[in-house]
């Protein structure tokens, strides 16, 4: 199992909150009619199209619609999805997925970006990709204080152009 890192896991160690809050938002997007995407940090260990990828981030309909043989586990999830009517395997570590959210309210919640590989390990964006990016999506407390800066994020921010914001639900 995945051991705790950056503060996700409770106090004296024990494994990651975060394969059990992305499984969690899964089911409250599909309890709700809401269609699950997930912000992906791409680097070697991620296996997703890499013509899809840009600036080192994939973003993935996790729907049931969307995918064959879905599996959230706790160190990777894994699916076939259909790419350019293409069927790939899609294997993501859990620790590389930054945001799970509602693709119609944004909705949802973001997590810290994993440990950065070796120097010379970074993978080259793609000139297009053809999936919303997130933005306004802020992350998750570590230590659970819900009081934070709820302002949204600039319209200069890289990717920039309107797209849902993270709400707070309590």
């Amino acid at each position: 199992m995945e051991k705790t890192q950056g503060g996700e896991g409770g106090a004296g160690g024990g494994t990651s909150t975060r394969p059990y809050l992305i499984r969690a938002l899964h089911d409250w997007c599909t309890d709700n009619g809401f269609t699950p995407y997930i912000a992906v940090h791409v680097d070697r260990s991620v296996q997703v199209p890499m013509e899809y990828v840009s600036n080192n981030e994939i973003v993935l309909n996790i729907g049931f619609d969307a995918t064959s043989g879905l599996d959230l586990g706790n160190e990777h999830i894994q699916f076939k999805a259909r790419f350019g009517g293409v069927a790939r395997e899609i294997i993501v570590p859990v620790d590389h997925v930054v945001a799970i959210y509602a693709r119609e309210n944004g909705q949802g919640m973001a997590f810290p970006a994993p440990e950065p590989l070796a120097e010379g390990a970074v993978v080259q964006p793609a000139p297009v990709a053809s999936e919303p990016r997130r933005s306004g999506l802020r992350l998750a407390s570590e230590t659970g204080d819900d009081e934070g800066d709820d302002t949204p994020p600039s319209p200069d921010a890289p990717g920039g152009g309107p797209r849902p914001t993270l709400k707070r639900i309590k």
